[in-house]
């Protein structure tokens, strides 16, 4: 049998992606990799990286599309019959409720922030589980605004608040089968996605002067932690959210 880890890894858009510092560390460590693209637009950013990384598949997935993840998920099985871990790394929510008042926040807005950056994690999981049939490690992306209330994160603090609710109940669901799933709740990172919030910049300041080890934490930084999560070193680890921060969220 092939011990090689395999996984797949959902939300790199650039080099600059926390998705990709997970994609990169893992490959370090020797892990054989599966990517996705969002669409057309979003190909011509992620390709190069996908060959940098010598990924087995590289492959289309708006998460809105059932049949792309259908897709995906008949190439993994035909290519490796099984899946070690899944990381899942996208957020989103339009414009005009991302930027407003959760009080303004449209039903139609919070109802796509919530399916694409938190429902989709459980559509994964469910195609995941029946190619993880030995076990294995989910982990998803939170953010600190999912417990506290942070200056223009609006709608996607009770977006993550919810991600990270999801984690915990499919921990207790998956559990039997030996699937672990966490969450990361890396400090600001200046990726693509944060570049939609208001005064990011300040944030990032902020966090920097604040947290313990007075520095940011870099795209590499959670790949580690991610690498540690997927391995069987935390074969004891399920349900938890976990800080990369440099301990920001220690401070009060």
């Amino acid at each position: 049998m092939d011990n090689t880890l395999k996984g797949l890894i959902v939300g790199v858009a650039n080099e600059h992606s926390i998705a990709y510092g997970c994609a990169r560390i893992l490959k370090q460590k020797g892990a054989d990799l599966a990517l996705t693209y969002q669409n057309e637009k979003a190909k011509p950013f992620v390709a190069p990286l996908a060959e940098k990384l010598q990924a087995s598949m590289f492959l289309p997935l708006d998460v809105t599309k059932p049949e792309e993840q259908q897709a995906l998920f008949e190439a993994i099985s035909q290519t490796w019959g099984r899946l070690d871990f899944l990381i899942h790394s996208i957020a989103f929510a339009p414009k005009a409720d991302l930027h407003g008042r959760v009080l303004d926040s449209s039903a139609a807005g919070f109802a796509v922030a919530m399916d694409v950056s938190c429902h989709s994690l459980v559509r994964l999981a469910r195609a995941a589980e029946t190619l993880m049939t030995q076990g294995g490690s989910i982990v998803t992306m939170s953010y600190y605004g999912a417990e506290k209330v942070v200056p223009n994160y609006h709608i996607m603090g009770p977006v993550k608040a919810a991600l990270e609710a999801v984690v915990r109940e499919l921990s207790t669901e998956l559990g039997p089968k030996k699937i672990r799933i966490n969450a990361l709740s890396p400090g600001p990172i200046k990726t693509r996605a944060a570049s939609g919030l208001a005064h990011f910049d300040a944030l990032m300041e902020k966090a920097a002067s604040i947290a313990p080890l007075h520095q940011l934490v870099t795209i590499d930084d959670v790949g580690h932690m991610a690498a540690f999560l997927v391995s069987p070193s935390a074969a004891a680890m399920t349900g938890q959210v976990i800080y990369v921060d440099a301990g920001y969220h220690a401070v009060a």
